[in-house]
């Protein structure tokens, strides 16, 4: 085995060893928030940046589209996941980031659309980043529920979290790894449970 194998390997065993020990209780209690925030009709807003951003729109995806079900007319007019990532307007986050400050690129669009009763979902493998805080911090202010996915003992984004998710690791990319599985796995979980609300037996 060459030495860049042996890199593989030994990544992958560490990535094993932090699957084995995923937050699966937290898990599931996200998925319960959520599908509570979709009972209500209350509406979920993603956030994260780098790598975390693109699994903030990778989620919403998952749960606006993904738990939309085509089928008899009956179906058509059946509540959707109102289910928004924050990090997918360009021109809304460098116009902020330019007059202002990137510190509150999240916090800024929140005031816009979140109530009591929402869900702010933060995504930061580290925890303590500033503009994720802020919106968390904003997003507790008004009475939304608050869920983070973290790793690396989940900084200080732990303690503004209803729900924190937080990943043994402080290895970013496993966390980020992680952070994928544990997103597929709320998504399944809800869209099983709204397909069995609306879907005839």
């Amino acid at each position: 085995m060459n030495e860049s194998t042996h890199d593989y390997a030994r990544y992958l065993s560490g990535l094993r060893m932090v699957f084995d020990h995923l937050p699966l209780e937290e898990t599931k209690r996200a998925a319960d928030i959520l599908f509570q925030a979709y009972q209500n009709d209350r509406s979920v807003f993603l956030f994260g940046n780098g790598g975390s951003a693109a699994l903030a729109s990778h989620l919403a995806t998952e749960l606006a589209k993904g738990t939309h079900f085509p089928g008899p007319a009956a179906l058509e007019h059946v509540r959707r996941i109102k289910a928004l990532a924050l990090t997918d307007n360009g021109p809304l986050l460098t116009a902020w980031s330019n007059d202002l400050s990137y510190e509150l690129v999240f916090a800024r669009q929140l005031e816009n659309f979140v109530r009591a009763g929402d869900v702010a979902f933060g995504i930061s493998s580290s925890g303590n980043s500033p503009n994720v805080l802020r919106a968390l911090e904003l997003a507790r202010r008004v009475g939304a529920t608050t869920i983070g996915m973290t790793g690396c003992g989940g900084g200080k984004m732990k303690d503004l979290l209803d729900c924190p998710i937080i990943v043994p690791s402080n290895v970013g990319q496993q966390v980020e790894d992680a952070h994928h599985v544990l997103g597929h796995l709320i998504y399944l979980d809800l869209k099983a449970r709204i397909e069995s609300m609306v879907l005839p037996t």
